[in-house]
C-alpha cells in the first residue's frame, strides 16, 4: 500500500518583503502569525490574501491556509455573511449533486495543498468544506488565491462582492487599517 499524500515542501517559500508584512500587520491591526507568502494581491497592489503555516510558530494548529487580511473585502464579505448568504448555498450543496461535487473538488485541493507544507490530521480545511459553508472570508481567499475555477462558491461570493479596492487602498504602510 503507497501513500499518495503529498510531502512537506524540500524549501520554504522566499521571506515576505517587509512592506508586505507591514501592510498585512496595519490590515490586521496586529503582527501576522505564521505568513508564508503573500497569496494574493489587491488591484491597489496590497497584499489581500496571505498563505499561512499549518502551525503557528507557538505550534497551535492554523487549518486556514488561506487569510484574508484587506478590511475592505473582509467587510463586504461580512455584509454577504449577514445577507443569509452561506444558509442558502449550504442548502444548494443538498440538492445540486454537481455543485457539491466541484465543492468537495475544493476541498481537497486546499487540502492537498495545505498538506504539502504540513500535514494537520484529523482538521479540516476550513470555510466548512466540504459538507456545508461556513466562512465566506476562507472560500473567498481560497478562490484569490488560486483563481476562478477551484472553489465554486468562493467564485460565487467573490462574484457578487462590490469592487472594495475603488476607493483607494485599505491601509499603506505605516498606517493603521481604516485611518
Amino acid at each position: 500500500m503507497t501513500n499518495d499524500a503529498p510531502t512537506p515542501e524540500s524549501t520554504p517559500p522566499p521571506p515576505v518583503d517587509q512592506v508586505d508584512l507591514a501592510a498585512v500587520e496595519a490590515q490586521l491591526s496586529r503582527t501576522p502569525r505564521g505568513v508564508r507568502q503573500i497569496a494574493h494581491r489587491c488591484a491597489c497592489g496590497n497584499p489581500d490574501v496571505v498563505e499561512t503555516a499549518p502551525r503557528l510558530p507557538d505550534g497551535a494548529p492554523f487549518p486556514t491556509l488561506f487569510y484574508l487580511t484587506c478590511p475592505k473585502a473582509a467587510s463586504a464579505i461580512g455584509t454577504l455573511e449577514a445577507s443569509g448568504l452561506m444558509k442558502e448555498m449550504t442548502e444548494r450543496l443538498k440538492t445540486d449533486p454537481e455543485l457539491a461535487a466541484a465543492y468537495r473538488a475544493a476541498d481537497e485541493d486546499y487540502r492537498s495543498r495545505r498538506d504539502a507544507i504540513e500535514v494537520l490530521e484529523g482538521f479540516p480545511t476550513a470555510g466548512g468544506m466540504p459538507d456545508r459553508v461556513k466562512c465566506l472570508h476562507v472560500l473567498v481567499g481560497h478562490s484569490l488565491a488560486v483563481g476562478p475555477g477551484v472553489n465554486p462558491l468562493g467564485d460565487e461570493a467573490l462574484a457578487l462582492l462590490p469592487e472594495w479596492w475603488k476607493s483607494g487602498p485599505c491601509v499603506e504602510p505605516g498606517m493603521e487599517a481604516g485611518a
